[in-house]
């Protein structure tokens, strides 16, 4: 599909783009560009290289004619330096505007070549939202006659706490278009973005394809925070007869010593791959894990060594590896046509909804969406100084065994609502 009048582009973008090797738009430049010439705010999600980035790159060059007075009109907000860099190398492939002058902002040591640069003439800045306020503090950012304000990859804006100076900009821009690009729409994204967003479009891309993998059965529950986590751990692990063998994987010591206290506090056994000091229990081997009484491992995602997960009935993922392929290669059935009992469960809060994505993106299949258990403590977030507190004496504040919990009759230990669909499932038996 050829580059239509319909998104109406410039004729020199669109020669730009078949000069690029850009032969037609992609589902998301089909379903955005024209909304964006029109005026109206859009939250445009999609996974990588669905082609964001160029959609709203054609959006800021399209609004420029041959005489740009030198005063910021577009303001493109992204999380890292390595990021505007790559922005502007991309604006620069597209853009056959010469008298056009494009300035990026990120953190370096002193603000005073930046500052020169804004004062030199920039039509378009591409900056860190930190960096991007700091200018704009000490005067350096006119955002008076800004007319397009995008915040791309926004889901890692805010996963680095960038929110505050995102709403300070917004807030101090008298009146623009608003356009925010990201893979993973969520509550805490909407409120960074919902103040200043005015009756948005929402278009959302799925690119997930063909299954790549026989993949183990899988579910995913989505939590508010890491204590919430712990607490649906720990009532998952009181149903000793569904629960019989679990290996739950985690990115960090401190994370696997604080389920480890947690979950001895309850029924589980449970021990650590590897353990790192004497009084822990531990095992060298899965192997050693899978023919003993224990029934439940912990494994720090650093591990380099070769894990044999078959035959273990549940993995738990109690948070993501950085690496997808790690993830993958832990839940795809080498033997699809042996029945197994195995099934991957994964605990995901908003900030880690990102790669989920990525490895749905990888594997071609999603994970379906459980709902969570009525039983479930939810944990309130903690405001930014009680978090500060806290770290301050984390080792005076671990977790006392148990104590995410309410004492229970031994009745109702298992009264937690799982739809008996899902429970069969998880039980690998029929429903009745």
């Amino acid at each position: 599909m050829a580059w239509l009048d319909k998104l109406k582009l410039k004729k020199s973008l669109v020669q730009a783009l078949n000069e690029a090797g850009f032969a037609g738009p992609k589902e998301i430049q089909q379903k955005t560009l024209a909304r964006i010439a029109g005026g109206q705010d859009v939250i445009a999600i999609g996974p990588e290289g669905c082609g964001k980035t160029t959609t709203y790159i054609l959006a800021a060059l399209n609004k420029f004619n041959y005489t740009p007075d030198g005063v910021p009109k577009v303001l493109i907000l992204v999380p890292d330096k390595e990021k505007v860099e790559d922005v502007i190398a991309k604006i620069n492939q597209l853009n056959k505007n010469t008298s056009l002058s494009i300035v990026g902002l990120y953190a370096t040591p002193g603000t005073e070549a930046q500052m020169n640069a804004m004062a030199d003439g920039a039509d378009i800045v591409v900056a860190t939202p930190d960096r991007a306020r700091a200018i704009y503090l000490k005067l350096g950012l006119d955002v008076n006659k800004i007319e397009l304000l995008v915040i791309d990859d926004a889901e890692m804006v805010v996963k680095q706490g960038l929110q505050l100076p995102v709403t300070e900009l917004a807030d101090s821009i008298p009146k623009c278009q608003h356009l925010v690009f990201t893979e993973v729409l969520h509550e805490r994204l909407n409120k960074m973005i919902a103040p200043f967003m005015k009756q948005p479009a929402t278009v959302e891309v799925e690119e997930i394809g063909e299954p790549q993998f026989d993949m183990h059965p899988q579910i995913l529950y989505v939590l508010p925070n890491f204590g919430t986590k712990v607490n649906l751990l720990n009532l998952f692990m009181q149903d000793e007869d569904l629960f019989t063998k679990v290996v739950v994987f985690v990115n960090t010591r401190p994370t696997a010593e604080k389920l480890y206290k947690s979950l001895q506090g309850g029924k589980s056994t449970v021990a650590l791959l590897n353990p790192w000091f004497f009084d822990m229990d531990g095992f060298t081997s899965l192997h050693d894990f899978k023919n003993a009484a224990t029934r439940v491992l912990i494994v720090v995602n650093d591990t380099e060594q070769q894990l044999d997960v078959a035959d273990v009935p549940f993995l738990i993922h109690f948070e993501l590896p950085v690496e997808k392929e790690t993830y993958i290669n832990r839940v795809i059935n080498h033997l699809p046509d042996v029945e197994t009992d195995t099934m991957a469960i994964t605990f995901a809060t908003d900030l880690e909804l990102s790669a989920v994505k990525k490895i749905e993106q990888a594997t071609g299949q999603k994970m379906p969406l459980a709902e969570l258990p009525q039983e479930l403590l939810i944990e309130k977030e903690r405001s930014a100084d009680t978090a500060e507190k806290k770290a301050a004496k984390a080792k005076a504040d671990d977790v006392a065994p148990g104590a995410a919990f309410h004492e229970k009759k031994a009745s109702n230990a298992k009264n937690y609502n799982l739809k008996a669909s899902e429970k069969a499932k998880m039980n690998k038996k029929k429903k009745h």
